[in-house]
């Protein structure tokens, strides 16, 4: 491929698929050589665009460059005389789209940096175009429901085992009238004869009809042995839930396949926008009993080959799709009726009507119905079927599977794009997420509550609290020999929110105590009076900040047993009014730097 000799540019693709592109047609013929050479260099065996589809966008990309220069006053008339000026009018262009000009932009920095064009344009120009490109915002779609998925996938597998059933019917019809056309009846082997005129010939009969009847008829005559567009929505939208794949990747699915020891399927499939010679990636896909071929990706593939094989014998297809569409108005009603579409354009994605065919079907896939309306429940509208709803909703799918593991889910795409492109904007994923994160935390309170309580059983059944003792004689009443009512009357026994009635005598170890402050919470050592309520609601203010800076589940297991042990074992002995007027006044400072390192070691 050698643009330097001549204006026309030959592509090969390592997805099978060719093309010229013809230079010598542009506008600005200064510009033309140096176009060829950015284009030629970036869909060369060590360029980045390595199918059809992404060689047609640099090729998109240049013409869109050139078509625009005549429009500057003066144009430059070679890329030498290009000046920042000139790329900052195409930046500043209003008759495209932003999300248009973005692509553009890219597409020719991309090229026009290449280091083999070094020297080719001016360095403040190559400076303008290395500049900060502004994304356009896009809204990204979220999913569907489990329900919605459910009901999505039950239809387009019913609708593909039709298909199935349809075209496996006509070739066991075809095969009985080739091997003996005596044992059937007067209608199969009139219809027999016809499959066997349509098998070898490729054509299909034209009946004689009004024209509006013909065309229906041809399709239905059709349809006995060929794929027909009304069969690919069912069949994309179903390959895309069982693969997990997005729609380009499925309609690109190439013929090339390896088979492992028929328990698999290996192929290579193309997977868009990863970055330079990273758009093809090597799969194995589970074939799975015949029975279950619907529901297995190397099953659901072998059969879309199968379905699809008659067809592409005869337009010589290299991906997977290929059917027969009724070209009658352009006069070809030959074999030239047989074609893959995705071979020559993925564009003609769109004519596949997936949200039509949904709507249409004798059972309707219908979306969740809308809320009710003065106590009225609206009818359920039918569901919109696209692209992305389905890549996002396997994807949640996935994630949900993978317990919210990002790294594990991402299948296609990095962690990174699986959250912000699929996953951010999808109502049900947040919905699951919320529903883990709140399962997770009463997990959390629960393991805290236990190990409250297991310490407490270890340290001698928790604190002792005194909601009426003020004085040493009230200690004394309440149980206090005379001397531990004094000292912790006096304050003498005082630690950093509660009293310690015997510090030199751990109730677990015997020995003198060197556990956290906050273990004084599980302690039978732990003493707390009226005396102590202040500190312990600061403690809690405090607690209850912290917890907006951390993590929960970080939290709950640092300080859940002390919080607990403090709302349940000790503020529940002091009345409400107690609390709440102690908590009209000016609560002391918390001081929890002192159960954090490093003073816990000291």
């Amino acid at each position: 491929m050698d643009a330097a000799d001549s204006l026309a540019v030959d592509f090969h693709g390592e997805d099978g698929r060719s093309r010229t592109f013809d230079f010598s047609t542009l506008p600005m013929p200064g510009w033309r050589l140096f176009l060829a050479r950015s284009v030629a260099l970036r869909t060369g065996y060590s360029g980045g665009a390595r199918t059809l589809e992404s060689s047609r966008h640099a090729w998109n990309a240049a013409q869109n460059w050139a078509e625009f220069l005549p429009s500057l006053d003066p144009p430059p008339e070679s890329s030498q005389q290009l000046t920042r000026a000139h790329v900052d009018a195409y930046r500043g262009r209003t008759d495209i789209s932003p999300r248009t000009k973005y692509s553009m932009l890219l597409e020719l920095r991309t090229q026009f940096t290449d280091p083999q064009l070094k020297g080719d344009l001016p360095a403040e120009a190559l400076d303008a175009f290395n500049r900060r490109l502004q994304k356009p915002p896009t809204q990204s779609v979220g999913g569907y429901s489990s329900g919605e998925l459910d009901r999505l996938t039950a239809a387009a597998r019913a609708d593909t085992a039709r298909i199935a059933r349809r075209l496996r019917a006509s070739e066991d019809l075809l095969r009985r009238y080739r091997e003996d056309p005596g044992q059937l009846g007067e209608d199969d082997l009139r219809r027999g004869e016809m499959l066997a005129a349509m098998a070898d010939s490729g054509v299909v009969p034209e009946p004689v009809r009004r024209r509006q009847e013909r065309q229906a008829q041809r399709v239905a005559f059709a349809s006995e042995l060929f794929l027909t567009w009304k069969d690919l929505a069912p069949l994309v939208v179903l390959l895309m839930i069982v693969t997990e794949r997005n729609g380009e990747s499925i309609k690109e699915l190439p013929v090339k396949h390896r088979l492992l020891e028929d328990r698999a399927v290996e192929l290579s499939v193309v997977k868009r926008r990863r970055g330079a010679k990273r758009w093809f990636e090597t799969v194995t896909w589970e074939i799975g009993p015949k029975n279950r071929e619907l529901h297995t990706p190397g099953g659901l593939y072998l059969l879309l080959l199968e379905l699809t094989a008659r067809g592409r014998a005869f337009c010589g297809a290299s991906t997977a799709f290929a059917l027969w569409r009724n070209n009658h108005r352009d006069g070809n009603t030959g074999v030239e009726e047989h074609w893959a579409p995705f071979e020559k354009n993925l564009g003609y994605g769109s004519a596949m009507k997936m949200s039509a065919w949904a709507a249409e079907r004798p059972k309707p896939v219908l979306a969740d119905p809308p809320p009710k309306k003065k106590g009225k429940q609206p009818p359920a509208p039918p569901l919109r079927v696209t692209f992305n709803q389905i890549k996002t909703s396997v994807d949640a799918r996935r994630t949900r599977q993978m317990g919210g593991h990002l790294p594990s889910s991402a299948k296609s795409n990095t962690a990174q794009v699986l959250y912000a492109n699929y996953l951010k904007a999808d109502e049900t994923t947040r919905e699951w997420a919320a529903e883990v994160v709140s399962e997770a935390l009463v997990d959390a309170e629960r393991a805290a509550a236990d190990a409250h309580k297991r310490a407490a059983e270890r340290r001698g059944g928790g604190p002792k609290v005194l909601p009426e003792a003020g004085t040493a004689h009230d200690l004394e009443e309440a149980g206090m020999t005379p001397d531990i009512a004094r000292k912790l009357a006096d304050g003498e026994l005082d630690t950093a929110w509660t009293a310690c009635e015997d510090h030199e005598h751990n109730p677990e170890t015997q020995a003198p105590c060197g556990d956290s402050f906050l273990d004084c919470f599980h302690c039978g050592n732990c003493l707390v009076t009226r005396t102590h309520l202040p500190r312990l609601l600061g403690l809690l203010d405090s607690l209850g900040a912290l917890r907006q800076r951390m993590s929960e589940i970080d939290w709950w297991k640092r300080y859940g047993p002390a919080w607990i042990a403090i709302r349940r074992d000790i503020l529940t002995k002091f009345s409400p009014a107690e609390v709440a007027k102690e908590r009209k006044n000016p609560l002391p400072d918390a001081l929890l730097d002192l159960v954090e390192a490093p003073w816990e070691q000291l």
